[in-house]
């Protein structure tokens, strides 16, 4: 198949939307008359959507923004877990401000990423991903998840949330697999609208949009599912026919259930990026379908169009843009859309319209006529939702999502009247449980005090078998004194969101190295081990389908977890009833779609599950990945350390996997932090301070030898803002040698742009500098007082030059 690079699309192939008309003759004329008495700076405010970290409600009034949002890192204070007391007081004092500003008062909106419950939230309930609810297909179900998120969103003054996700997953090596539905359209239409439905409620009806619901987003507008090779934000490959009938299919029922607002994609499509995509913002999704809600922008992603910068960029108003998501850009774009306006880049006419859109938009979501956020319906104040109906609706979603791919000589379901052990960190890790977008955007590091109605897999366990007089025993490790009757093996993902969840490889990579060895020991002592695998989306675990006797797909299943503990210990009343909402891969480089077509090649097909009747065994699977030591050989990228690699700041302590966040060494001569390159949290910025320390990386001892006869080398992508190259010198250790390799700055290749440097650290180096290539274990960077490294990528790869 060949990229497409259409100028324009041909409409006549197109069918016509069946969204509701929900216009409003009075509604327009004060639309009108409020546009008219805007000046172009507050009409400049109004498309214009500022992070909570980075506006004030000062802000807010003087430049007449229309509304903020929190990204998935941004909370009241700086403080994820904070109370939903704080958000409430937060939204108030937002639209406080919006109301109190000179001129025109317009009330403002708060967006936020509500995408699998509330799930920004300390104490919320969080429901089972999408790939669950794939799974589940129940679209009643989804309907009232919608309902329950809707209520929790009002709880905390907020009007509206960036989901549904329907995107059509069409490589699993995709980051954002869990955040779709499946890689088949249909059911991405059926379930992406009715969560439109749950959260907004029915079109033309009294609940449509009232005090109980928020308004829905669709995302992200078009093909983000079908890029390249599975690559977040990367090139879309279809033809036409193929972006409408599969990529475009959830939309038309999207706008069917009435959705208002549409999330652009940063991915691109015949060459051009979503974002500046005039043909399929203002031609299809505008004039041809008759969407006359709002299309917002993601993240800066206005700024990935080619020749534009977040803070300018008038080619995506101009191709149908209506509100820029300008998170921490938001001031200087809106100077610079001002000067636009008036040397006529922009016009007036697009402007209004977007304009328009926006104050359509808070009309319908009734806030024009609201009072502030605590004062509302549903307000928090002593009014939060029942927490415990939300939860067992989150418990219903666990069960009707966990997939059975294996079940040998019947061993499920399980007497609770046994002895069971337990084995896996993420039994009781609710962080793993709960995936990314959980309290922060990567996930992860979640307490269980913060979310005390929760029940991970672990607890669930121990109720079943507690009230039937078994006995459970936890041991991460897999030890015991005495022989358990029965071992459930919990393992998984690590949590991670977006492009840190891009992978090149299919096989799945264990947090902890001794993970296999624990099971086939378990195996080998001849222990019935019922596998639960913790992932969002399949992933080549052929090793761990052998060494099992029952083998279930979980998920993500969220803060009710322990729910799947009445499936495993079914008393005939429950039974697996979820379905693969993906093809499980036969082989760890080739997804079951490829470019856009179907493979026929998988391990277990889509809409695969068994019950527990039926008969579950399945033959043996091939254990050979087909995988080179260098494909495990990405050191850090994406703001994170790669699979078995840690990194140590100074001489002291230990080295640890980095996933974000912020690290002083010991003895306070080296910081390292996450910062954002071009996008979100993917680089990691280090700064020396006095006598000389290393920033290090390390890997249990790895032979090189064959990637140093095919000339491989370390590839390390630096910013331009780093500083003193010659200053940092690189280290290598093997054995317990360490070898100094030499300035960094001498192995500078090349820049791509402004931001960028290029170094090639060529395995002949370490070699000539005397390290032993059979043994490598870590590689380092040392520096003293004023050196500076903002590094985006390290890895061996073949040489660029």
């Amino acid at each position: 198949m060949t990229d497409a690079h259409p100028a324009s699309l041909d409409l006549s192939l197109w069918p016509p939307s069946g969204a509701p008309n929900l216009k409003c003759p009075r509604t327009e004329r004060l639309i009108t008359s409020i546009v008219e008495w805007l000046t172009p700076a507050q009409k400049v405010g109004q498309i214009i959507q500022a992070d909570i970290a980075s506006v004030s409600p000062d802000d807010v009034a003087k430049y007449h923004l229309g509304s903020v949002l929190n990204g998935g890192n941004s909370a009241p204070g700086r403080r994820q877990n904070t109370p939903l007391s704080d958000w409430l007081n937060l939204a108030d004092e937002f639209w406080e401000a919006s109301m109190s500003a000179d001129g025109p008062r317009i009330p403002i909106l708060w967006g936020t990423d509500a995408v699998h419950g509330h799930n920004n939230i300390a104490g919320a309930t969080i429901f089972p991903h999408n790939v669950n609810l794939g799974a589940a297909r129940d679209p009643d179900l989804v309907e009232r998840i919608g309902a329950a998120t809707a209520l929790d969103v009002r709880a905390s003054g907020m009007d509206w949330t960036f989901a549904p996700s329907i995107a059509v997953a069409q490589d699993i090596r995709w980051g954002r697999t869990y955040e779709a539905y499946s890689e088949c359209p249909q059911l991405c239409a059926d379930l992406g609208a009715a969560l439109v439905r749950g959260l907004q409620g029915l079109p033309n009806q009294s609940e449509f949009l009232g005090p109980e619901k928020i308004i829905a987003t669709a995302k992200h507008f078009l093909g983000d599912g079908g890029t390249r090779n599975g690559t977040d934000q990367g090139e879309t490959i279809a033809t036409e026919a193929e972006l409408r009938d599969v990529h475009a299919r959830a939309y038309y029922s999207a706008l069917e259930a009435g959705v208002q607002t549409i999330m652009v994609s940063f991915s691109s499509w015949g060459g051009r990026k979503m974002h500046g995509h005039k043909p399929l913002l203002s031609d299809l999704l505008k004039a041809h379908l008759g969407f006359d809600g709002v299309i917002i922008g993601d993240w800066n992603g206005h700024g990935q169009i080619v020749g534009a910068t977040p803070t300018n960029c008038p080619d995506a108003l101009m191709a149908g843009l209506d509100i820029y998501m300008a998170p921490d850009s938001w001031k200087e774009l809106h100077a610079s859309l001002l000067r636009q306006l008036n040397s006529g880049e922009i016009s007036m006419e697009r402007l209004d319209d977007a304009v328009r859109r926006v104050l359509r938009l808070k009309f319908r979501a009734g806030i024009f006529s609201a009072p502030k956020p605590s004062a509302r319906p549903g307000a928090a104040m002593g009014r939060r939702p029942t927490l415990a109906n939300h939860a067992k609706l989150a418990a219903e979603a666990v069960q009707k999502s966990a997939v059975l791919l294996k079940n040998r000589h019947q061993t499920l379901p399980l007497n609770p009247v046994k002895h069971v052990l337990v084995v896996g960190k993420a039994a009781d890790d609710l962080g793993t449980l709960c995936g990314g977008w959980t309290q922060s955007w990567q996930g992860g590091r979640l307490q269980q005090s913060d979310y005390p109605h929760a029940e991970t897999l672990l607890n669930g366990i121990r109720r079943v078998v507690k009230a039937a007089g078994g006995h459970v025993t936890y041991a991460i490790g897999g030890e015991f004194s005495e022989r358990p009757d029965v071992a459930i093996f919990v393992f998984g993902e690590s949590p991670y969101a977006e492009f840190r969840g891009d992978r090149k490889s299919l096989e799945y990579s264990a947090p902890d190295s001794r993970e296999l060895e624990i099971l086939r020991q378990l195996n080998q002592d001849g222990i019935p081990v019922v596998s639960v695998f913790i992932s969002g989306r399949p992933l080549w675990t052929n090793h761990h389908l052998n060494a099992s006797d029952a083998f279930i797909a979980g998920f993500l299943p969220g803060t009710q977890a322990g729910a799947l503990a009445d499936l495993i210990f079914s008393n005939g009343v429950l039974d697996f009833t979820g379905k693969l909402p993906f093809a499980w891969p036969t082989d760890t480089n080739r997804p079951a779609y490829r470019d856009g077509q179907k493979d026929s090649f998988f391990t277990f097909p889509w809409g695969y599950g068994l019950g527990l009747r039926e008969p579950g065994d399945i033959p043996s699977l091939n254990e050979h990945s087909g995988l080179s030591t260098a494909d495990d050989l990405t050191v850090f990228q994406k703001g994170v350390t790669g699979p078995n690699w840690s990194i140590k700041l100074g001489k002291d302590g230990s080295a640890q996997a980095w996933t974000g966040g912020e690290r002083t060494s010991e003895d306070q001569s080296l910081t390292a932090k996450t910062t954002d390159v071009g996008q979100q949290e993917n680089a990691i910025n280090c700064t020396w301070h006095g006598f000389e320390s290393c920033l290090s990386f390390y890997h249990s001892p790895l032979d090189l030898s064959r990637e140093l006869n095919a000339g491989f080398g370390f590839t390390l992508i630096a910013s331009r803002d780093s500083t003193n190259y010659e200053s940092i010198r690189l280290l290598a250790l093997s054995g317990d040698r360490w070898s100094d390799i030499g300035p960094l700055g001498e192995l500078m290749v090349w820049s791509d742009d402004e931001t960028l440097i290029v170094f090639e650290i060529l395995l002949q180096h370490l070699q000539k500098a005397g390290t032993d290539l059979t043994c490598l274990q870590a590689l380092a960077f040392s520096g003293r007082d004023g050196a500076h490294l903002t590094m985006l990528h390290l890895a061996v790869e073949m040489p660029r030059t």
